[in-house]
């Protein structure tokens, strides 16, 4: 199969390395691609989910329906887990365009297959068709993906994302919908639902030899049999990173126990409510729909940036949901709702984790990690066939029971996470902070670098100054704050959490050296510090001067070994290669309950609630800016 493989591939890379694209062609290309992926979601779930109400049909008991509907979905994510490497490597190595069409030619032999099986009907068969369509589609996918950067300008690379997911999960609905109407109008006559997969099959053929011809991104490479070296590498990588460690954990368990309630949602509907096959499939129309709404609002609500504090939020909102649907009574309009609202929250807690894993790796490595978390998935997949199998055979749990373990199951799942990363929490109250008294905009944050240590010089207008530079960053942000404010009951857990190195007061100045030590120890370990040099919050709203010293100060954070002494002068001799000073502004914030106007602080009314505040990013500047250069830069980001 493999030198067959190779040798279709071979033969249809008909265009020549050094060929480019025109604009139009490879927008034509890109909407063809489109059509191709939805073609392939579209069949997938038609096989899988009219395969799935053939087993409830048959004349067997529960368990046997149970056991074999975890076998369908186990079946189907086998071949991601032994392929995807591979289907790497055949998008590598060849035009993935021709990849694409060569998976298409494949595919009228694997529903020649399914045809057969559907004749019987013979199970064995529709088994081993799930398995080879599986197969299918985890060579299709890194093809898939990796021809967007190929077929659209970088500018656009967002956009073509969303219209392939779009894509995708319209495909999942129409498919599963699809699945339940064959099963009902076609009955024991499943044939005619295989000859409607067959030309489902040509019209995708025919949507492939329409993606634009592009040349092989790696024609030297060579086929290493060895995936699970690799997979050991990447794994090894992730692990070194906390945040992407979870990321990637929190991937894995989105995926399973994902899986978990899809079979179980069959049983559900079926014993539970007592609906038929297009009621259920309705129930999965609502998930999908949750999800996709979910998905968007969890953009929207993102700002621009990585907002990992949504998906606590998130998780929460799957926990509840699910041991909402375990209780009794429910009835198939409210459990559609229901649902709905489940996939809204799935929404909002896998677009943060999918951005983590997309923007944390190295450039190098993003290509690895992204495919060893991918793997990772579907074994996840694979493994919630079993659990789901050891729920209902081993333990006897009933559908409504399954609901509460799953519930439960993520609840746990979620407070492990915020123990092991309390800054998601605080990422969490910051989002739901600024979403209530606050309406954040967020302006030049491209001005951020997204690695190594900085030095932000912000302005100070109000007590929640620090918060909102750090619900506009997309980075963990530590703040230099005065230890009178830090040790204040309602500010210290806060602060610990988010990691504030406290500052004595100036007359203590062996404690300010040390306080300015370790501010220079955490740039120099790729840290972003804010200061705030006015030394307090301004009485007028306009930006005060800078306290003296500043300047030194600025130059002995950014030198990484380098102190400021106690007569202000530097040890560090070399400042060349130091991270950079990002002056920063706040504006709109004055008049709030939190600034000085009205000539008090807090007890006054708010002029307006939730009260519109800007931050914005300046360009950075060099460590041996004076820093009335600085001062003016941040004030001129006010204006």
């Amino acid at each position: 199969m493999i030198f067959d493989f190779y040798f279709c591939i071979y033969s249809l890379d008909i265009r020549r390395v050094g060929q480019t694209n025109s604009t139009e062609d490879s927008t034509r290309g890109f909407w063809r691609l489109i059509a191709t992926q939805f073609q392939v979601a579209f069949s997938d779930n038609v096989l899988k989910n009219l395969i799935i109400f053939m087993i409830l049909g048959l004349n067997v008991s529960i368990a046997e329906k149970q056991k074999i509907s975890s076998f369908v979905g186990a079946l189907f994510a086998l071949p991601f887990i032994l392929f995807s490497t591979y289907g790497g490597y055949f998008a590598d190595r060849f035009s993935k365009r021709s990849v694409t069409i060569a998976v298409k030619l494949f595919e009228f032999a694997v529903v020649g297959i399914v045809c057969i099986g559907l004749a019987g009907p013979d199970r064995a068969i529709l088994l081993a068709g799930i398995f080879l369509m599986g197969a299918l589609a985890a060579f299709f996918g890194p093809s898939k993906y990796g021809l967007l950067p190929e077929l659209l300008r970088e500018s656009k690379l967002s956009w073509g994302n969303g219209v392939l997911e779009l894509g995708t999960y319209s495909a999942i609905i129409l498919g599963t919908v699809a699945a339940s109407y064959m099963h009902d109008i076609f009955g024991a006559r499943q044939l005619w639902s295989g000859l409607v997969l067959m030309a489902l099959a040509f019209a995708g053929f025919g949507a492939s030899l329409g993606v634009s011809r592009v040349p092989a991104a790696d024609p030297a490479r060579k086929f290493r049999i060895n995936f699970l070296a690799e997979l050991y590498r990447q794994l090894s990588r992730v692990r070194k990173d906390r945040l992407l460690a979870l990321a990637c954990a929190g991937n894995t368990y989105f995926n399973f126990v994902g899986c978990v309630l899809l079979l179980n949602l069959f049983f559900y509907g079926t014993y539970v409510l007592r609906v038929g096959d297009t009621a259920i499939a309705f129930f999965n129309v609502a998930l999908a729909l949750g999800i996709g709404a979910g998905s968007m609002a969890a953009g929207y609500a993102s700002g621009g940036k990585i907002e990992h504090g949504l998906t606590p939020p998130g998780a929460v909102g799957l926990s509840i949901t699910s041991m909402v649907l375990a209780l009794p009574g429910w009835r198939p309009d409210a459990v559609f709702a229901w649902l709905s609202v489940m996939g809204f929250a799935g929404g909002f807690f896998i677009v943060p984790v999918s951005a983590i894993l997309q923007h944390v790796p190295e450039p190098t490595q993003k290509g690895g990690v992204l495919a060893a978390a991918n793997w990772l998935s579907f074994v996840g997949i694979f493994f919630a066939s079993g659990a789901y199998d050891f729920l209902t055979e081993i333990l006897g749990l009933s559908p409504r029971a399954i609901f509460l373990f799953c519930g439960a199951l993520t609840f746990a799942g979620t407070i492990i996470s915020l123990v092991l990363s309390p800054d998601s929490l605080m990422r969490a109250f910051l989002w739901i902070a600024t979403h209530s008294m606050y309406r954040i905009r967020v302006e030049g944050l491209e001005n951020l670098p997204r690695r190594g240590g900085a030095l932000l010089i912000c302005n100070h207008v109000s007590f929640v100054d620090w918060l909102l530079v750090m619900a506009g960053a997309d980075r963990p942000v530590r703040i230099l704050m005065g230890r009178d404010y830090y040790d204040k009951p309602w500010v210290r857990p806060l602060a610990r959490v988010a990691r504030v190195i406290p500052i004595p007061p100036v007359v203590r100045p062996h404690e300010v050296i040390d306080a300015l030590r370790d501010c220079s120890r955490a740039i120099g370990e790729g840290d972003v510090v804010c200061i705030f040099p006015e030394g307090g919050i301004t009485r007028t709203g306009r930006l005060q001067p800078f306290r003296r010293g500043v300047e030194h100060l600025m130059k002995s954070l950014v030198a990484g070994n380098g102190v400021v002494s106690p007569a202000g002068k530097e040890t560090a001799e070399d400042l060349s290669g130091s991270p950079p000073i990002i002056p920063v502004a706040l504006t709109g914030i004055w008049g709030s309950i939190f600034s000085f106007s009205g000539g008090k602080f807090l007890w006054k009314r708010p002029s307006l609630i939730p009260r519109r505040v800007t931050v914005r990013f300046g360009k950075a500047v060099a460590p041996t800016t004076p820093a009335d250069e600085v001062r003016a830069a941040v004030e001129g980001l006010m204006k």
